[in-house]
């Protein structure tokens, strides 16, 4: 499980494209694309995503969405915890 300290990546198994503010994110195994699997993330998932950079920690991610959507503390990080659970789970991040 992720904590305010941790940094995490997007895996390298996924392509994704992005769409206006949205993103597309697909799966590939064995160089072929899983189309059975495409994620769409919304504004704040597609946020989010372009925020997992490997570089960021999870605190920082958190202070920045709180930042551009003016939100609490409190739901900003519970819209994060919930997306890394998310993507963590079909081992879109690392």
């Amino acid at each position: 499980m992720a904590g305010l300290k941790s940094i995490l990546s997007q895996s390298t198994s996924i392509v994704t494209r992005k769409t206006g503010n949205e993103y597309v994110l697909v799966p590939i195994t064995n160089n072929i694309a899983d189309m059975n699997s495409v994620y769409t993330l919304n504004e704040t998932g597609a946020f989010i995503w372009e925020h997992i950079d490997g570089k960021r920690t999870v605190e920082e991610i958190i202070t920045e969405l709180m930042n551009e959507y003016e939100i609490d503390k409190q739901n900003a990080e519970s819209d994060v915890f919930i997306f890394i659970g998310n993507m963590s789970k079909y081992l879109i991040i690392n």
